[in-house]
């Protein structure tokens, strides 16, 4: 689980000007904050950081190259949304 401060940041970088990435985003975070390691909590936040139009086509299609840094987490996104 990330610490408070970290927390509230990313609840606030999951809220997105797409409805759909809101939806897929605040569930992950909201069902992985615990089972994901501390570790990965950077890389969350620096994926948040990218586009809306970008973080959506690496969701939706996989087939798209995304970021080698992002890629788990992008499949953990996914897995979630199935």
């Amino acid at each position: 689980m990330p610490d408070n401060d970290r927390s509230r940041r990313l609840q606030w970088l999951c809220r997105r000007g797409m409805k759909e990435l809101d939806v897929l985003l605040e569930r992950f975070l909201r069902d992985e904050a615990t089972a994901l390691g501390q570790g990965a909590w950077p890389g969350f936040e620096e994926m948040l950081r990218e586009e809306d139009d970008v973080l959506w086509d690496w969701l939706m299609n996989p087939a798209l190259p995304a970021a080698e840094r992002y890629r788990k987490l992008l499949e953990r996104i996914r897995e979630r949304s199935a």
